[in-house]
């Protein structure tokens, strides 16, 4: 605890500065400042600016905004930045290195400063390289590229250009992003408020308080196969990734399993994403005890847990048998990495949330792909390589391919997943991939069944399937039997009331989820997308 002295200290200081601020905003509307109020935050006690910073600073912010693409020629590109509102880029192609290719110098002139203490903050990339830089002086300034990485790098930015991003936040908003970012995936009560934080401020979720207890004492002669689980992590590191997925995707879930009974009445839990002995995703089907007690006690997200009980009509077509047997033939295979991304990515512009764009994605990748050469290849190469048709190519191969085939790459990102694709560790199904490709061996698809690819579906567009109990009166008794609010489904475990927002309202339909945007904050979907 701070002695009386230093606590007095600190709130003179602070209501120093806050004046001074205060004084700095109310002059600077009527001047042309030499700096801007905001320029001076990082100096202010951390009292004061930590929560100016908060609010003008988020997670989003770390993403850098796609500019466009300076490339041979007379091409100009012009924007406004953060800090300097009159740039232009071009690209000058030299061969100062004597190489076969040469090498480049990028040209930046920035101009018009709105500060004299601000500054902007830049990523630069090809499918070959990713670089950064930043710039605090107006007036002219250059990047230089010494060699190329070959004829294709030379060839593609000779046609395409390097790609340049600006982080709008600058370089102090950046770092704050940073550390909004950060918690989200910290196992401590910080990071699950971060989390909750995110989702209210970029989804609109709300995290209403269930009345205690929070964990449901569930009898398991209600639950029969095919009653689906939906789980929301909000903490670690899975919950942190969860957060990231449910902004993307609209989902209200980020994890899925699901019920079997055998023939001698024991009930299983079969779940894509289960980490083996040796720390691997898996598939896996355990002893509902098992699974029960583990997230109960052990699992460190917090779970929030719902049970989403099949309709009757529905039940009564579920083939068990065929179930079992999918099931059987999945088990231990690897969790579905391979095309997790791409039940997400339908659009060519309607599934990002700005500042995302395809660009941006593709120099995420390009990152990725120098850093973790087989975890990229693991997560996108091979379902890329498929989509165009190729094999063995890696992503700076496979952007300049998808060109000379006349496509671009922001559209082979939708090209459509095929349920009967085989990777080279077998087919890949995230977890609820995994469960509705059971539904599909099941019968619950019907005569729909060759005509949809339910590796296109996100958890949300699982849960809005019409397949689920629509009479309360039908549920079981032990049913949010503690809780004044009666949801449509019944939650098992958490604190905080889930939401599914379109639960069970979507009749399946031919092609269904291939083309479906899905930007925050609404999520608006047209008909049959």
């Amino acid at each position: 605890m701070a002695s009386p002295s230093s606590s007095s200290s600190l709130t003179l200081s602070s209501l120093f500065a806050t004046a001074f601020l205060v004084l700095i905003l109310s002059t600077a509307v009527s001047l042309k400042a030499s700096f801007h109020p905001r320029d001076m935050l990082p100096h202010l006690p951390r009292k004061v600016s930590w929560p100016i910073l908060n609010s003008l600073y988020g997670a989003a912010d770390l993403l850098p905004t796609f500019i466009g693409t300076a490339n041979a020629g007379n091409n100009t590109v012009t924007w406004k930045g953060a800090c300097f509102y009159e740039n232009t880029a071009h690209m000058e192609f030299h061969n100062k290195s004597g190489s076969k290719f040469g090498g480049g110098t990028l040209h930046i002139k920035a101009d018009k400063a709105h500060s004299s203490t601000c500054m902007d903050l830049y990523v630069l990339a090809t499918p070959y390289r990713v670089t950064w830089t930043w710039y605090f002086i107006s007036r002219p300034h250059t990047v230089e590229f010494p060699e190329w990485d070959g004829q294709a790098e030379y060839e593609y930015v000779k046609k395409k250009g390097v790609s340049i991003f600006l982080m709008h936040a600058g370089m102090l908003g950046t770092l704050q992003a940073l550390c909004d970012v950060f918690p989200l995936f910290t196992n401590t009560g910080w990071g699950e408020s971060s989390n909750l934080a995110f989702l209210e401020r970029h989804m609109g979720a709300k995290f209403e308080a269930r009345p205690e207890p929070w964990v449901t004492k569930v009898n398991t002669d209600d639950i029969q196969s095919g009653d689906l689980l939906v789980l929301s992590k909000i903490r670690g590191r899975w919950g942190g990734f969860e957060t990231l997925e449910k902004w993307v995707s609209g989902a209200y879930a980020g994890h899925s399993a699901v019920f079997l009974r055998d023939s001698q009445g024991k009930l299983w839990i079969g779940e894509s994403g289960n980490e083996n002995d040796k720390g691997e995703d898996v598939i896996a089907i355990l002893p509902w005890e098992e699974w029960w007690e583990f997230e109960q006690k052990k699992d460190d997200s917090n779970p929030q847990i719902a049970l989403l009980p099949l309709h009757p009509d529905v039940r009564s077509k579920f083939n068990v048998t065929a179930a079992w047997e999918y099931a059987r033939s999945m088990e231990n295979k690897p969790y579905g990495y391979h095309n997790l991304i791409f039940a997400w990515i339908d659009t060519v512009t309607a599934n990002y949330p700005p500042p995302i764009d395809a660009h941006l994605v593709a120099s995420f990748m390009t990152v990725w792909n120098k850093l973790q050469p087989e975890y990229a290849a693991n997560m996108w190469n091979e379902a890329l390589n498929k989509r165009l048709g190729t094999e063995g190519l890696g992503l700076s191969d496979l952007i300049v391919e998808v060109e000379k085939q006349g496509s671009s790459f922001d559209k082979l990102l939708t090209v459509p997943e095929q349920d009967d694709w085989i990777y080279s560790d077998g087919k890949s199904t995230s977890c609820i991939a995994f469960i509705l490709e059971m539904y599909k061996e099941a019968g619950l698809f019907g005569s729909l069944a060759s005509s949809i690819q339910v590796t296109e579906f996100t958890l949300k567009d699982a849960y809005m399937l019409n397949f689920f109990e629509n009479n309360a009166s039908r549920l079981p008794k032990w049913c949010n039997d503690n809780d004044s609010v009666k949801l449509p489904y019944c939650q098992i475990l958490g604190k905080y009331r889930m939401e599914l927002p379109g639960y069970n309202t979507m009749e399946p339909y031919s092609r269904m989820n291939e083309q479906c945007p899905s930007l925050p904050p609404k999520y608006n979907r047209p008909g049959n997308c």
